[in-house]
């Protein structure tokens, strides 16, 4: 016998909740409506979610039997305790949210108002596209839950095509913090490959570097830090110093702000792949001094005065 179909609120039709309401919505349930607010959130929903009612949090608290709380992590608790306080959530209401830095502890005040709390994150970057549908079959889920709602939550995962794991609420913030580490650096590393690449008139650098790169990827994720090579682990000092002075001066000429830290970001991380390769100590002494030799200050690039600061937009 299927599940019982459920109607869905989004609230936050950002990259996540988008996809993993239409994920939910291929499964036979009904998305009730979206929360949007950003220009972007509401063409994404129009494009994931077509035909959902774009409404205010109260009506989707009061039209939805599953809650799909998808906001920025510094804003869930505040969005927890505020629908908590309108007093519209009825007693066996589902609240899930996607964070990965929290568990269920964020969600207290739905808690005590009679609401089971789950938290599901999928281990999965999301352009907030149709394209990321496909890559959540089999895609890692942490969830977290009082134990008789484990179940609901894994259940959750199977139907967005994912592999549930349960993750304790206190190992959370730490199980994100590797995930972001290994994502979002990993883009800020290829973004600073490809700047060095096409400025010396590399014309695809994308394509230059992706053998390479998803080898080593590959090589990494197997066999950790053993698969390092490259002239850290072999000990090169000569070929180490001769990076740092190309990444050095083109920092110095780089036109945009953002350009000016590739020698930085070079020296933090052959530092920590220093660490792990194994040399004498002569070597490693002599390697070490020439990563924690600083370039010689220049001025930056003129840029222009920051913008303002706005509030964030909270379903983007």
């Amino acid at each position: 016998m299927s599940a019982p179909r459920l109607g869905i609120g989004v609230i936050g039709a950002g990259r996540v909740g988008a996809v993993l309401g239409a994920a939910l919505r291929a499964e036979g349930h009904a998305v009730t409506g979206a929360y949007a607010v950003s220009e972007a959130s509401r063409e994404r929903a129009a494009d994931l979610l077509p035909g959902a009612p774009l409404l205010d949090v109260p009506t989707l608290v009061e039209r939805s039997e599953l809650l799909l709380l998808a906001v920025p992590d510094d804003q869930l608790a505040d969005l927890a305790a505020g629908i908590a306080a309108t007093g519209l959530v009825p007693g066996g209401q589902l609240v899930v949210h996607t964070s990965g830095r929290y568990g269920t502890e964020v969600l207290a005040p739905l808690a005590a108002a009679g609401c089971a709390t789950l938290a599901l994150h999928p281990a999965m970057t999301f352009t907030g596209t149709a394209e990321d549908l496909p890559r959540l079959q089999g895609c890692p889920m942490a969830i977290t839950a009082a134990e008789a709602f484990l179940p609901v939550a894994a259940a959750l995962a199977v139907e967005l095509g994912g592999d549930a794991f349960v993750l304790p609420e206190g190992d959370r913030e730490l199980y994100h913090a590797a995930l972001a580490h290994g994502a979002n650096h990993l883009v800020v590393l290829v973004h600073q490959a490809r700047e060095a690449l096409a400025r010396i008139g590399v014309q695809d650098p994308g394509a230059t570097l992706r053998p390479l790169l998803e080898a080593a990827l590959d090589n990494a994720l197997r066999h950790g830090a053993t698969a390092l090579t490259g002239p850290v682990v072999r000990g090169d000092a000569g070929t180490v110093a001769a990076h740092l002075a190309a990444l050095d001066e083109a920092d110095d000429t780089a036109v945009l702000e953002h350009e000016h830290d590739t020698g930085a970001t070079y020296r933090a991380l052959a530092r920590a792949a220093l660490e792990r390769a194994g040399l004498d100590p002569h070597t490693h002494a002599r390697i070490r001094a020439l990563l924690e030799t600083t370039p010689p200050a220049t001025d930056p690039a003129p840029t222009s005065p920051p913008n303002p600061p706005h509030p964030q937009e909270p379903t983007a």
